[in-house]
């Protein structure tokens, strides 16, 4: 394995870098379930990735088992319990705990513990997930999507259930 190739042909670099500070209000709240922090969307990263701080309420949220045929996802719990699913079991991860899924991989992700629980979710490369997002918490708010909507809303988004 060896370094891809450059995509900045400078001599001196430049100043580029990106500062989001900890008190920055997240860019979506889930009505009642929690809220999700956009740190760095594909858009900003050249499709690269997409991280994103996933905020849980107390109460059981979190999707059922799936897999992506065309992005990799990755789990690092910073606080609380999540049960993660690697395929197999449902796995009690917490702080410091890591999972990574590789597409096609089957995974699953909800907080059960009735406390509130917070993780790092990263995408790779960085698919337009925030529309997915937005989409689900207008969901949970009551919109109402047909049984074909549902299933077009799932592919556009390359969520597969199991």
């Amino acid at each position: 394995m060896s370094y891809p190739e450059p995509t900045y042909f400078g001599d001196t670099g430049e100043v580029s870098a990106v500062y989001r500070p900890a008190d920055h209000e997240p860019e979506l709240v889930y009505p009642s379930a929690g809220s999700v922090d956009y740190l760095a969307k594909g858009a900003d990263t050249k499709s690269e990735f997409g991280l994103y701080r996933w905020n849980f309420g107390p109460g059981r949220t979190g999707p059922d088992p799936h897999f992506h045929k065309t992005i990799s996802e990755s789990f690092y719990i910073l606080s609380g319990t999540v049960r993660l699913y690697d395929g197999n079991k449902w796995i009690d991860g917490t702080p410091g705990d890591f999972l990574f899924v590789p597409e096609g991989g089957i995974h699953g992700f909800r907080n059960e513990s009735g406390e509130p629980a917070s993780m790092l979710l990263l995408f790779a490369p960085g698919a337009p997930r925030e529309e997915y997002f937005e989409t689900l918490a207008e969901i949970a708010g009551g919109r109402v999507l047909s049984e074909e909507e549902k299933l077009e809303f799932y592919l556009r988004h390359d969520n597969y259930w199991i």
